[in-house]
């Protein structure tokens, strides 16, 4: 079973406030915890470190929320400066994916197999305007 999964704090479990802790993200906490009791490990990938880090940790426990490890592959695991804080796992959840956050109750779907991703049709490119139009809105400004 492909069960590591990396997960963002600021802008995917809570609001985007950093360096405050902003408001819980409506079923964030709730759906993490629910995919730990079906057996997947979950890893807190932030970029927060020392008493920021230690505040979000202290956050999610409070909730209920203990990872299986924070910024690093495992719990024993100690982050040395000069190392790639890239964490290895089969799914990585952050708000600044393409396509941004999707709701919880369609990130728990996309994990457990049972959802495909739509991307939004407003990222399509538009058609490149023809010579007259460039002309024309060049001029106009």
């Amino acid at each position: 079973m492909n069960n590591i999964i990396a997960v963002d704090f600021d802008g995917t479990i809570v609001t985007h406030e950093y360096p405050r802790i902003g408001k819980e993200i409506p079923f964030a906490i709730e759906t993490l915890i629910r995919l730990q009791r079906e057996g997947y490990r979950l890893i807190l990938w932030t970029v927060r470190s020392g008493d920021l880090l230690q505040e979000a940790v202290d956050y999610c426990r409070s909730k209920g929320l203990e990872f299986y490890a924070v910024n690093a592959n495992f719990a024993e695991e100690q982050f040395d400066a000069k190392d790639s804080r890239k964490v290895n796992a089969n799914i990585y959840i952050d708000d600044r994916q393409v396509g941004g956050l999707p709701d919880w109750g369609i990130i728990y779907q996309m994990v457990k197999g049972t959802c495909v991703p739509q991307y939004n049709t407003q990222y399509v490119m538009p058609k490149p305007k023809g010579f007259w139009a460039r002309l024309k809105s060049s001029l106009l400004g």
